[in-house]
């Protein structure tokens, strides 16, 4: 099985337990409930699930030297990261969200990016690994300067060892900085060295102000958008709708990598949509979709098809959905079918 190096974006996620009818009052005390502290971000998030399943994982990203920094560092060695390549800022606090989640409803966070801002990619090592992936480039300042040429110079430095590139992305905040920056010349300035792509629908047409409710239309059209732009494989989420895939030729995908080279003609010129899987009792959200996203790479990496890697992607939202956490057995209680696929591992 391929080694994953996940780099990018990664925080601390602080999560008060609310009331139903916790709120901001100015002089009032309000119950809440106890506190959890857990990794988050996109390198904790994908890469501790890809951890779970297996395969050998390598985060890569920033923090503060700081208590939180320190706090981060030990919960990445509970998750069974052995060898962590973190960058220590002198002067950045390290990042953390404070997830507001209110039962029923969906997410709030409020967020520091902190030393994520100094993050560019010049620390990431893809040599010696099947897949890079990057996540968050919008909560990533250093990989957006010039329109984005920090993160197309990484793709391109994993494109000449022949490792197969991964991108993540996320919401883009219209009234922050980079809300005023040309995604539309970001993005076609990295897609095409972009192997595979997992947006949500939200963190498209954030960033390309889109102001267009779901469709399934809409969705396919954004797919598209992605192929036609050099992505070999794009797979969009769209939470209760599901995924949607698409990928490009064989051609594209056989200079993809070595991942997806050996994988071009079983996965080649395919459009396909999967539902979410239903949770009974749902516990959280949070990190739904980057377990979405290491479903679909460990699939890959296994040689799995396209609707066994889809059903593994959301067969992992659904380990977290149901607060269990992403292991082999819970994947395999929510999809008894995937046995064969996580298996496979060599």
């Amino acid at each position: 099985m391929h080694s994953i190096a996940v780099a990018g974006h990664i925080c601390l996620d602080v999560t008060p337990l609310l009331a139903d009818k916790a709120r901001i009052d100015p002089g009032a005390l309000i119950e809440v409930g106890p506190l959890s502290i857990s990794l988050g971000g996109a390198v904790a998030n994908t890469g501790t699930a890809l951890t779970n399943l297996g395969i050998k994982t390598v985060p890569y990203g920033t923090v503060g030297d700081d208590e939180l920094g320190r706090l981060l560092l030990a919960k990445l060695s509970q998750e069974g990261f052995r060898d962590p390549h973190l960058a220590v800022s002198k002067k950045l606090a390290t990042s953390y969200s404070l997830v507001v989640e209110h039962s029923g409803t969906d997410r709030t966070f409020w967020h520091h990016t902190g030393a994520n801002a100094e993050f560019d990619g010049a620390s990431v090592i893809p040599a010696g690994h099947g897949l890079l992936h990057v996540g968050y480039p919008p909560l990533l300042p250093g990989l957006l300067e010039n329109t984005g040429a920090p993160l197309r110079e990484l793709f391109e430095r994993a494109r000449a060892e022949r490792v197969t590139t991964s991108l993540d992305l996320a919401v883009v905040d219209p009234q922050s900085a980079v809300g005023k920056l040309d995604w539309g010349s970001i993005y076609s300035s990295v897609f095409p060295f972009s192997d595979i792509v997992t947006p949500s629908v939200d963190d498209l047409t954030s960033a390309l102000r889109i102001e267009e409710p779901y469709s399934p239309q809409l969705v396919q059209r954004l797919a598209d958008q992605l192929i036609d732009h050099g992505v070999a494989v794009a797979v969009i989420s769209a939470g209760e709708h599901g995924l949607y895939l698409k990928t490009a030729s064989a051609e594209r995908l056989r200079s993809a990598g070595k991942v997806l080279e050996p994988l071009a003609d079983l996965w080649a010129d395919r459009s396909l949509t999967i539902a979410p899987l239903a949770v009974a009792h749902p516990v959280t959200t949070t990190g739904t979709g980057d377990a979405s996203t290491a479903g679909l790479l460990y699939g890959l990496c296994a040689g799995a098809t396209p609707e066994q890697a889809l059903s593994l992607s959301v067969a992992c939202s659904a380990a977290v959905m149901d607060g269990k956490g992403i292991t082999i057995d819970n994947v395999l209680r929510h999809d008894a079918t995937l046995a064969s696929v996580l298996d496979n591992q060599q």
